[in-house]
């Protein structure tokens, strides 16, 4: 009967051990294969799945022209394909929204981060694939 009992005990805990050693091996395996979804894409990745806007000249609200030329940064090569195809969609969100603002409403960091902002969240709501993630503004002259 002690012997029983001693086998059963043995096999117990070389059946915990198994088991432990298993899904040890488990969370191992799941941490070296995760992919950091969050970081920083690199400059190549970005350059990728970028688009140029060329320069538009465009009166503002009022009497003034703005000449300015943008960088729309998608989220993958896909959605930057799909970008250059909407890209007479986007120079036209683009044309609109300035026709709406006075110089004053692009005036400093804050103005152009709102229209940055504004613009992003309109051309995100064309796209079918991937999203905008960032538009830049390359270059900008209020005359």
């Amino acid at each position: 009967m002690k012997s029983k009992n001693k086998l059963l005990t043995i096999m117990l805990i070389i059946l915990v051990c198994i088991t432990l050693l298993g899904v040890v091996a488990l969370l191992i395996i799941t941490q070296l294969n995760k992919t950091d979804k969050d970081a920083a894409p690199t400059i190549d990745q970005i350059v990728e799945s970028s688009i140029d806007i060329p320069e538009i000249t465009t009166n503002l609200a009022g009497n003034k022209f703005i000449r300015l030329s943008l960088k729309v940064q998608a989220d993958s090569p896909k959605a930057a394909e799909e970008l250059t195809k909407r890209d007479f969609q986007i120079k036209n969100i683009i044309i609109t929204e300035l026709s709406e603002m006075t110089p004053q409403d692009l005036d400093g960091k804050q103005g152009k981060t709102a229209f940055q902002s504004s613009i992003k969240a309109k051309i995100n709501e064309l796209m079918d694939t991937g999203e905008v993630q960032q538009v830049y503004i390359t270059s900008y002259i209020i005359q």
